[in-house]
């Protein structure tokens, strides 16, 4: 395994001219346009980096983008991995620890996820202060690599609280509502019943999705601080659960990607 993470960093080293990323961030399902904020000067095609997965849902561009977003060095991951297209949990994280590999100090993460608070409406932006991992693993099952960290790491304070607070200081400057809550992660590739909502809900979850958590857990297992956020793309609430398509998914991520890029932007410029 750490001998496949130095090929594929020492792949991107060579082809970027030895560009040094200080932050990565990962874009969720149709959560793409942040790109056109960056201004890039290389991008690589996963299919061309050893050992890199290759996605294959069709709203993940698959390609890693490096340039400057609000004058810093950044690394972005322009479609992630799932559990559901059946990778182990290793691949799926393979890309944030090659990021580490890179020197890379901070990692943003973005999701589209299905709402559970009543409070929500579909569109929202919710910080993650937290998250419950109903996946069936984790990238940390197995023997320990203790080149990249502890084998029992605490994970009492995922999320980092002062991007938290600075973010909500961002979203309240731009005057529009920033909600906050706690994340379920789950296989997918199926949305949930009505009593798997519900059992979501009751479990402690605002929102659910099938991505995020895996790629945490590794960065947080490595020392990485984390932000993450997710756009509300539909509602699990029993009064306002309807069936759902991708498309829906999408025109509601592209409503919310303005206030989203703009959130990462400014969080990014601050740090």
């Amino acid at each position: 395994m750490i001998q496949q993470l130095q090929e594929s960093a020492a792949y991107i080293q060579a082809h970027t001219e030895g560009f040094a990323p200080e932050f990565g961030i990962i874009l969720g399902t149709g959560l793409g346009a942040l790109v056109k904020e960056i201004e890039i000067k290389y991008s690589l095609s996963y299919a061309d980096i050893p050992h890199f997965p290759v996605s294959t849902v069709e709203s993940h561009s698959g390609r890693l983008i490096l340039g400057t977003l609000a004058g810093r060095n950044v690394i972005v991951m322009q479609g992630r991995f799932h559990y559901y297209e059946g990778y182990t949990m290793n691949q799926v994280v393979f890309p944030v620890r090659v990021m580490k590999l890179l020197n890379v100090k901070k990692l943003f993460v973005s999701n589209a996820a299905g709402g559970l608070n009543p409070q929500f409406n579909t569109t929202d932006l919710m910080v993650i202060t937290d998250h419950i991992n109903l996946q069936p693993s984790n990238p940390l099952i197995g023997k320990n690599i203790d080149e990249l960290g502890p084998r029992f790491p605490d994970m009492s304070d995922v999320y980092d609280e002062h991007m938290i607070r600075q973010a909500m200081v961002i979203a309240e400057d731009a005057d529009f509502d920033l909600r906050e809550g706690v994340y379920a992660s789950v296989p997918g590739p199926m949305l949930e019943t009505k009593a798997e909502y519900n059992y979501i809900a009751r479990i402690g979850a605002d929102a659910v999705g099938m991505s995020t958590v895996p790629e945490v857990i590794a960065a947080r297992h490595m020392g990485m601080p984390v932000f993450g956020i997710s756009v509300i793309t539909d509602m699990g609430t029993p009064d306002r659960i309807k069936k759902v398509v991708l498309k829906d998914i999408l025109d509601a991520a592209a409503v919310a990607e303005p206030r989203l890029a703009m959130l990462i932007r400014e969080l990014v410029r601050q740090q």
